[in-house]
């Protein structure tokens, strides 16, 4: 048995969190909040763009801001290990 998951990932795929805050249609002057999670790819994000797409057209919520949150959006492009260490004393 494999894990989709760990599939997803060595695709490149990441967990994406995305807060969704939408307005009440019986209350448009309220918000309320979602929390969405889902393995995505960024920056794109298809999968994130598709429920959102199915959100517009099938829920009475309108949207009203999306947060997301995704390890390229917040982690070094690139890292590499230094060869040697200085110290300061």
């Amino acid at each position: 048995m494999t894990d989709t998951a760990f599939h997803h990932q060595l695709q490149g795929y990441s967990l994406t969190t995305a807060e969704i805050l939408y307005r009440l249609p019986d209350h448009p002057k309220l918000l309320q909040s979602y929390l969405w999670q889902d393995y995505d790819l960024a920056p794109r994000f298809p999968k994130l763009t598709d429920f959102l797409d199915f959100w517009s057209t099938h829920l009475d919520g309108a949207l009203y801001r999306v947060l997301v949150a995704h390890r390229r959006l917040i982690a070094p492009t690139e890292f590499s290990f230094v060869a040697g260490e200085l110290r300061l004393n």
